[in-house]
């Protein structure tokens, strides 16, 4: 996984590439972050208002498709501009939100005879797939919400659009994942480990 030092250049490369799309300016990555940061690892972005800390935008590539830092980069852009449920985020906007980078393990799958108790919680994300519907839910949300490992099933089901119940059916697979999380403490100020 990342040190700290290695999340702050990550962090700084996702909204160096938001504040360049944003500016109508090219962006390019150096050499040396590309060749750090080459190996294939799944990402999250997510972005929070701050100082209120509300959720402004998330979406990540989970499995290892593609290099570290083009993740960063496709993952933040992503968040900033195409996550359906918020507006495009705006140039004024970029001073009031902080960064928080996912980074996950490759996903595991699950026998369904282990389950719910293979999810730990606070340890565990988990992905439900069936077909094309699929839904994912980061090991933090447990936790903020509360969850059991059954409830936090249900609502992965419910996030790939499927009944809560779906992760029990044998067309449906389970995915468990761990994440390491970075969030800046401010806008672009220190970070810190979540």
């Amino acid at each position: 996984m990342l040190s700290l030092n290695q999340a702050k250049v990550l962090i700084r490369l996702g909204r160096e590439a938001v504040k360049s799309k944003l500016l109508e300016e090219e962006f390019e990555v150096p050499e040396e972050i590309k060749e750090e940061f080459n190996g294939k690892i799944g990402v999250f972005t997510t972005l929070y208002t701050h100082p209120e800390g509300k959720l402004r935008g998330c979406v990540g590539v989970p499995e290892p498709l593609y290099p570290l830092w083009y993740g960063v980069i496709y993952s933040s852009l992503k968040a900033a501009f195409s996550d359906t449920r918020f507006s495009p985020l705006e140039l004024g906007k970029l001073n009031e939100v902080v960064w928080e980078l996912s980074v996950l393990s490759e996903p595991e799958e699950l026998d369904k005879e282990l389950l719910p108790g293979a999810i730990r919680i606070g340890k565990d994300g988990v992905i439900v797939e069936r077909g094309k519907l699929r839904g994912l839910l980061l090991p933090k949300v447990a936790t903020e919400y509360g969850l059991s490992p059954e409830t936090f099933l249900a609502f992965t089901c419910r996030k790939a659009s499927l009944p809560d119940d779906c992760w029990k059916e044998d067309d449906t697979r389970v995915f468990r994942f761990q994440s390491k999380v970075f969030r800046e403490k401010s806008p672009y100020c220190d970070v810190g480990a979540c």
